[in-house]
């Protein structure tokens, strides 16, 4: 599933290709994502200028003056750039096409994503109003971390996983963090003090960045906005990895389930 990285990847893939320009036409080849796309939804942003896009969370943000198109790249979802007469693959589901010959291109092979829209202001929206801060936002630091923690017996890595005490840190780079900061998935997130809190906040920040800048992490089937796949699986440590020597102490890394999700972690170096 696309995380933080590929999301804010594929932002600042398809923004310089598209911010400024008009919607001229908007095809819909299947309503049927996660939630039904809007019958109306050429009609509304016909026309429209696109003024941002940006991201929240694991959500891309396209803003007109009067609209912003809410997209959650699911499981398998991603955007290109490519020319409205390009030929049409079997999962291209919706093209957005605007002026220039630039048409931007969703696909979707298991149709878990989903394309919205909403004259709402966006913390004003049911997606969006629980959501915890920004990992790489100032609100986001060891202080915040350490008292949202406090009497919390849910494991450090489910909790840092919660959309609702931090918007975006998904399976990978959770477990990536988390050896980074020496911690134990399984720990009691109230057990941890804030100096270790202060790790685990630099850990994020910066997996987060590295994977950024290598375009994200594919396993199965992200791509960027050229369709290119992200290079940050190359710089994975632990994630994957069960059965393999640390690249610390080179003890065997171990899997454990975690709330349906697998976590991977080195038993010397993470307690």
């Amino acid at each position: 599933m696309p995380e933080l990285p590929e999301v804010e990847t594929t932002c600042r893939g398809i923004s310089p290709h598209i911010t400024g320009k008009s919607f001229q036409k908007t095809i819909i080849r299947h309503h049927q994502l996660r939630w039904p796309i809007p019958d109306n939804l050429p009609q509304l942003l016909q026309g429209k200028k696109i003024l941002q896009v940006e991201r929240r969370a694991k959500y891309l943000l396209i803003k007109t003056r009067q609209h912003t198109l809410i997209i959650h790249l699911g499981m398998s979802g991603s955007f290109y750039i490519t020319h409205p007469e390009s030929v049409v693959e079997k999962h291209d589901h919706v093209d957005f096409i605007f002026d220039k010959n630039t048409c931007l291109r969703y696909t979707d092979p298991r149709r878990f994503g989903a394309i919205l829209l909403t004259d709402q202001p966006i913390d004003q929206h049911p997606l969006f109003t629980r959501l915890g801060p920004e990992p790489l936002g100032t609100d986001f630091n060891p202080e915040y971390l350490h008292q949202r923690s406090r009497n919390r017996k849910t494991a450090i890595k489910n909790f840092i996983m919660d959309a609702k005490v931090i918007a975006g840190v998904g399976n990978i780079y959770a477990s990536e963090s988390l050896f980074m900061a020496h911690i134990h998935p399984a720990c009691a997130a109230g057990k941890i003090s804030k100096k270790r809190y202060s790790d685990l906040v630099s850990a994020i920040q910066d997996v987060l960045q590295k994977a950024i800048k290598a375009g994200g992490t594919t396993l199965r089937d992200f791509v960027n906005g050229e369709k290119k796949p992200g290079y940050f699986s190359q710089q994975l440590q632990v994630y994957g990895r069960a059965g393999e020597p640390c690249p610390v102490c080179q003890t065997t890394i171990k899997q454990l389930r975690q709330g349906q999700r697998s976590s991977f972690y080195c038993p010397h170096c993470q307690h």
